[in-house]
């Protein structure tokens, strides 16, 4: 494929289009706006891993055409590239080696830094681009009084995305564009309604994309030949009370599932010990911890004391609560939240916001 390069006077942005209704609307948005847009599509499922395609898989051609004729009607060109390899080395190699390493993975924020914000931004330089734009619910701007560009929740706070942006670093916040930044998710909708694109009506999916039937132990042993051993499932006292068949099959904080039938009250998964092959069980009040550390910490505005009030976020749909945080190490924080939180799981993300605005973020251990 040969990108070539225009100049225009128009800012230049790099639309990528997966052919749902938010990056369809963010498109229309961005040709309404005045921009010199470019719609392109990511092809990020490796074609060794398709076998039978389906829908909501990243290797539908279904939604590559959607966003193809969407840029047709919208006068736009187009392309589709491919990034299975770097997708596969970066996202779904991670994913397999963190469950299998007794930590639940987050391969979106890990899609959102290295593909969609880091290779999807070296091919947009390439079309001589000033921006990339994404349908992602979010805030990007500059601070003067900072010199800092800044990232914040989206008017939409029911469809925010913030939290899975934490990663992205000033070079990426500098060259994004979130259009959707002031829409909700029904105007978005409407957005592309007026256009008559067929994105406005479809249907939203919440599953990992590349497991599009959500069983993801079910992949890491057909796709990774991965092979589950079973061990002990015991207490929180160190009591043995039955057996597990695979640790890949279990996370922190989860309930069903456990093949412990006949307790008088549920039992929930409060660690995962993977020296051991063991799970560890307890009871609701002990799936609720008070603190957390996390690595591979990310500052996009980093507070200027080592220790700092914030609220604190430990999955996507969990309510930001009040904590310290304060360092324990380089890239290593501590994070002591003033109520318990319920199954903190290593391998999630923890964000640390002020307000509307996004700190930065790490890696729960």
């Amino acid at each position: 494929m040969v990108l070539v390069k225009v100049k225009s006077k128009k800012p230049r942005v790099v639309m990528a289009m997966s052919g749902g209704v938010d990056s369809t609307a963010a498109a229309v948005l961005l040709v309404k706006q005045g921009y010199d847009v470019v719609g392109v599509s990511m092809k990020l499922w490796p074609s060794e891993f398709c076998g039978v395609e389906k829908s909501k898989s990243c290797c539908s051609t279904r939604d590559i055409q959607d966003a193809r004729q969407a840029a047709a009607k919208l006068g736009i060109p187009f392309y589709a590239i491919d990034l299975s390899k770097e997708f596969k080395k970066e996202v779904i190699d991670y994913f397999c080696d963190e469950y299998l390493a007794g930590r639940t993975p987050n391969p979106c924020i890990v899609c959102n830094e290295k593909i969609k914000f880091g290779r999807l931004l070296e091919k947009a330089k390439s079309l001589n681009a000033d921006f990339i734009a994404t349908g992602h619910y979010a805030k990007a701007g500059y601070d003067k009084k900072r010199n800092r560009f800044v990232l914040k929740k989206s008017k939409d706070k029911n469809k925010d995305q913030s939290y899975v942006l934490f990663g992205l670093a000033q070079h990426q916040l500098k060259h994004t564009l979130f259009p959707l930044e002031k829409l909700t998710k029904p105007q978005a909708r409407q957005v592309c309604r007026k256009m008559k694109l067929k994105a406005a009506d479809k249907p939203e999916s919440q599953e990992i994309c590349f497991i599009p039937d959500n069983n993801y132990a079910k992949f890491l042993i057909d796709k990774y030949a991965a092979k589950p051993v079973s061990g002990e499932i015991v207490s929180t006292s160190g009591e043995v009370i039955g057996k597990h068949q695979g640790l890949m099959f279990f996370t922190v904080g989860q309930r069903k599932g456990l093949g412990l039938g006949g307790n008088k009250n549920p039992l929930y998964v409060v660690d995962i010990d993977i020296k051991n092959n063991r799970l560890v069980v307890g009871s609701q009040k002990e799936a609720y911890k008070k603190t957390l550390f996390a690595d591979n910490v990310n500052w996009i505005n980093a507070p200027r004391r080592s220790s700092f009030k914030t609220k604190a976020k430990i999955r996507y749909n969990h309510i930001p609560a009040e904590a310290v945080v304060c360092s324990a190490g380089e890239g290593v924080v501590r994070v002591d939240f003033k109520e318990p939180q319920f199954a903190i799981t290593p391998g999630q993300a923890v964000v640390f916001y002020n307000g509307d605005e996004v700190l930065g973020g790490g890696w729960i251990r």
